[in-house]
């Protein structure tokens, strides 16, 4: 408690002379220079925590040149931002690329003010072998694209040639590299495997990865051993990356999955972060006390332990997440011929109905199959089932959930998106407190028009970074605004290891968004998710206005991050 004090003490030190460095750099003799862009009478949030103060910012090229009063200087562009605040550009600390390749735009998250989505959680868009190239394709449902590339920084680079409005980051995927080496089953890797899934870790790293994610209650994620991520943590560690994970557990084995997260920290001497911090489960609520107390102790004796969440009570998945990992050895059409074996679907069906604490499943964890909400088929003859429960499509076809989750699943031939309402909302406002907390959507950043009206959607999607501003900032008083702004911008920026990115600050690249304290908000549900935030006036991207009004201005300047393992010369290259 005393350590919590003292960082506390610090850290209002340290906003207090951030805040009389800014009104020094405000009361300088007023500028006269000659900008691209100029946001005027704004109160401006940097980022560090510290109290907004009113200036004017100037924008050249792709970069913040100048904070402070420049009421004398002209710019091709001048927004005005009196009442607004003025930000950097949020972190959607979990996204997904798939969106972005069918529609740059990136609308759900730009309306929210997110200039960067970070994707590749336990599976990421490369390294590929042909075979997974292949199974790639024939998995996509609503959005098809070609896949050409074979390594992920070809990839990365493939899609910022498309044109897309924000920046985007990567991680490489556990799961991915160990398809790669080892294939789906579930196996050891051999001496080889694994010395060539720390190749391609080497090789990705030094070509702009930001380190390894897995996602330990899917297949083939689930078959990995600890002792196999820390040895491929090792190489990322090595060149300066990080680890975050989708542990082993969020439910009946949360505190042993927490355990296990801060062991391949220590063990490889990197920083590590929990992907969506939530204890699932009504019976696992309170093990959120005893999370909180492991990482902050962990944080204390050194180990860089961070987490991200999202601030809705359900989750969002596949169906088969409620199906035991070994239904899928040797993936999913393994797991669709099982599900035609009657002595198979007996042994699938007794297992998902089976308390445990061996596999996370989610069926249980929701509580009722009432809980359980499709959104998401890839058979236009299902679609009509989107939107309804389990519990709506087991009385439907006359049957239990559990012949129903194995039904659907064959039929379907994908792992169908699933909403499980599982968590607790006083946990929530929780998490959204601690410091070393940032923020996620779990989800793709999508548009309410066209293909991706075929599917329902989490409300998540659309609203969970106004849902941060509006809802427990402004609504609840669960957090402050200027602590917010650093939880949305500058931390997870500073754990990602992003270069000038994540602050409005002289020299900084120019990611900036201008909203309305008053007016932002979510306002997707789940009944109607496809509804868009309300509040963000303006978005700049790299210095480029990409929101305007409100509305999208046509333009993408995305482009690709590259990671802190990446040899200088090339980071400061394009691509």
């Amino acid at each position: 408690m005393a350590i919590l004090r003292m960082t506390i003490r610090r850290r209002i030190e340290a906003a207090a002379l951030l805040a009389l460095a800014v009104a020094a750099t405000a009361c300088r003799p007023v500028s006269s220079d000659r900008y691209d862009v100029l946001i005027t009478g704004g109160t401006i949030y940097d980022g560090t925590g510290g109290p907004g103060v009113r200036a004017d910012v100037g924008i050249a090229g792709d970069q913040i040149k100048t904070v402070g009063d420049l009421s004398r200087s002209q710019a091709a562009i001048v927004v005005h931002a009196d009442g607004l605040a003025v930000a950097p550009g949020f972190v959607n600390m979990m996204s997904s690329d798939d969106s972005l390749r069918v529609d740059g735009r990136s609308m759900s998250d730009l309306k929210q003010g997110v200039t960067l989505e970070v994707f590749g959680e336990g599976d990421s868009m490369g390294p590929l072998t042909t075979e997974m190239r292949t199974r790639r394709l024939e998995a996509q449902g609503d959005l098809k694209y070609p896949i050409g590339w074979t390594t992920l920084h070809e990839a990365m680079v493939d899609l910022e040639k498309r044109g897309v409005t924000p920046n985007f980051a990567s991680f490489i995927g556990a799961a991915t590299l160990r398809e790669y080496a080892v294939g789906l089953e579930d196996k050891r890797p051999t001496p080889v495997q694994l010395e060539t899934m720390r190749d391609l870790v080497a090789r990705e790293m030094d070509e702009g990865a930001l380190g390894i994610a897995s996602a330990l209650i899917y297949a083939p994620g689930f078959y990995a051993t600890t002792d196999e991520l820390v040895e491929i943590c090792k190489v990322a560690g090595q060149h300066h990356g990080m680890y975050i994970s989708h542990m082993r557990s969020e439910g009946n084995r949360l505190i042993e999955a927490v355990e296990e997260l801060i062991r391949i920290s220590r063990e490889a001497q990197l920083p590590a972060e929990i992907y969506h911090l939530k204890a699932a489960g009504v019976a696992n609520w309170p093990k959120m006390d005893r999370v909180i107390e492991m990482v902050e102790a962990a944080r204390t004796s050194g180990v860089r332990i961070t987490a991200d969440m999202y601030t809705y009570t359900a989750g969002g998945t596949g169906l088969d997440a409620s199906m035991p990992p070994w239904a899928e050895d040797g993936g999913y059409d393994a797991l669709f011929k099982r599900l035609q074996d009657p002595q198979e679907r007996r042994k699938i069906a007794d297992a998902i109905r089976t308390p445990t604490d061996q596999w996370e499943n989610l069926y249980l964890a929701a509580g009722s199959p009432e809980r359980v909400v499709l959104v998401e088929f890839k058979s236009d003859a299902l679609k009509p089932l989107t939107g309804k429960t389990l519990g709506d499509v087991a009385r439907l076809r006359k049957e239990s959930p559990e012949e129903a989750i194995m039904d659907l699943v064959l039929a379907d031939r994908s792992r169908i998106g699933t909403i499980y309402f599982m968590m607790s909302d006083d946990n929530v406002k929780r998490e959204i407190r601690l410091p070393w907390v940032s923020f996620a959507s779990d989800a793709s950043s999508i548009a309410n028009e066209g293909v991706f009206l075929k599917s329902a959607a989490h409300p998540r999607a659309y609203g969970s970074f106004a849902r941060v501003l509006g809802k427990y900032v402004r609504d609840e008083h669960v957090l402050t605004l200027p602590e917010a702004i650093r939880k949305l911008a500058a931390l997870p920026a500073a754990n990602l290891g992003l270069d000038r990115r994540g602050l409005i600050k002289p020299g900084l690249y120019a990611d900036i968004v201008v909203f309305d304290p008053a007016a932002i908000a979510d306002r997707a549900t789940f009944e109607q998710p496809h509804q868009y935030a309300v509040g963000v006036r303006h978005v700049f991207v790299n210095g480029v206005q990409v929101l305007k009004d409100g509305e999208h201005t046509g333009r993408t300047p995305g482009r690709a991050l590259w990671g802190p393992g990446r040899p200088r010369a090339a980071a400061e290259g394009r691509p």
